[in-house]
């Protein structure tokens, strides 16, 4: 089950189209569905996550926390919709794509990708867009 939860004054328009794209991405890498939660927030409700657990003194757009089992995903999603604004004018993409672009990313971390390497961060930036064309096909946006 994915559940979307606001820690802020935002709320995705359609979350059903969202939690069906959301879980065929799982579906696609021959995974199943367990129980996620994404938490949308601004700068400072995440840059305490990031400092209290991960001892990072930096903003950042996300945050997740795995707790897939097997072939089970699950976890928890933190999402600052500050940063997702500022960095989709920092790319000139519309604030709906970048928002796309982080929402999927998070679910591909819980797939097994990464992006600390150079290569890994390619690998990821290809998958996120084949997810991103994913929800545009089926949600014609």
């Amino acid at each position: 089950m994915i559940d979307f939860n606001y820690e802020l004054d935002f709320e995705l328009e359609h979350e059903e189209d969202y939690k069906t794209w959301l879980s065929s991405i799982i579906f696609s890498h021959q995974k199943s569905l367990g129980d996620i939660s994404f938490i949308f927030c601004n700068d400072e409700y995440l840059h305490r996550i990031n400092l209290e657990y991960l001892k990072h003194d930096t903003l950042t757009d996300i945050i997740s926390f795995d707790y897939s089992d097997g072939s089970i995903i699950s976890g928890d999603i933190f999402i600052s919709i500050e940063r997702v604004k500022e960095n989709a004018t920092t790319y000139n993409v519309s604030f709906k794509t970048e928002l796309l672009r982080v929402l999927s990313h998070g679910i591909l971390h819980f797939l097994g990708f990464k992006d600390k390497t150079k290569e890994d961060v390619l690998q990821m930036r290809s998958k996120e867009e084949e997810s991103i064309a994913l929800f545009h096909v089926k949600h014609d946006l």
